[in-house]
């Protein structure tokens, strides 16, 4: 891992860009994370728009998560931002595009061909994170993983034992063979859905929720489209991670 960038915020968070071989990233720490009182990492999942655009919206979330004691972190995703494209991930991201216009269905073929490949390569680039910034003396366990695209959450929930819990953003663009990878997710979830998400599918969200395998887990409705999540929804999943990471 090298740092390439850091400044401190005015709040005492100390942010870091870095990269990890090609993979860029984003670190923040809480002032008061040190060799001695290490800081619960929460690795922040966030949609392809690349981390020029998510930036801000990640940091915000970060900075809250500071103010309970969390470290949080990002990675890119493959294809995205300034990373090399992907010209089966962009034909997949345009075919579903042009459906949607349409108004026709999406099928199984097409939601596999957006997100298994995605799933396949971002899980291993973020549990190769999780191994570079838990070397950090001020960086510790518990980890939890928050929000992104929920079938990359599916998967780390299933193969990374260092994630202890998980905040979820309710998607409905997930392929069968990670609903039934979901069966197998034993840890505590709190799964965020927006009743009136205009491209979601409610009632495949609904079946996600309930293929989850986990002995706890609480879904948490709210009226409201895609960006219409309410503040104090952030506020229940602080609570929930304080719950489970401390």
């Amino acid at each position: 891992m090298h740092f390439t960038s850091e400044q401190r915020l005015e709040d005492g968070v100390l942010e870091r860009d870095f990269t990890l071989g090609d993979l860029p990233g984003i670190l923040w720490t809480p002032a008061s994370a040190s060799a001695s009182a290490p800081a619960p990492l929460i690795l922040l999942g966030h949609p392809p728009l690349g981390l020029r655009v998510m930036r801000p919206r990640l940091a915000e979330r970060a900075r809250h998560a500071a103010a309970d004691g969390f470290a949080a972190a990002t990675v890119e995703l493959p294809g995205s931002g300034d990373r090399p494209r992907w010209a089966a991930l962009e034909q997949a991201r345009a075919d579903l595009r042009r459906a949607m216009r349409a108004g026709e269905p999406v099928g199984d073929e097409l939601v596999d061909a957006l997100v298994l490949p995605l799933v396949d390569k971002a899980v291993p680039e973020c549990r190769a994170a999780l191994d570079a910034l838990l070397a950090l003396p001020e960086v510790g366990g518990p980890v939890g993983y928050s929000g992104g695209v929920i079938s990359i959450g599916i998967r780390l929930a299933v193969v990374e034992p260092r994630i202890a819990a998980a905040v979820l953003f309710a998607g409905s663009l997930v392929p069968r063979a990670l609903v039934e990878e979901a069966r197998r997710v034993a840890i505590p979830l709190h799964v965020l859905l927006q009743w009136d998400d205009e491209g979601n599918d409610r009632q495949a969200s609904l079946d996600l929720f309930d293929a989850f395998g986990s002995p706890e887990k609480s879904l948490h409705a709210h009226l409201g489209g895609h960006t219409g999540v309410p503040r104090f929804a952030g506020d229940a999943a602080a609570h929930f991670f304080t719950r489970h990471l401390r």
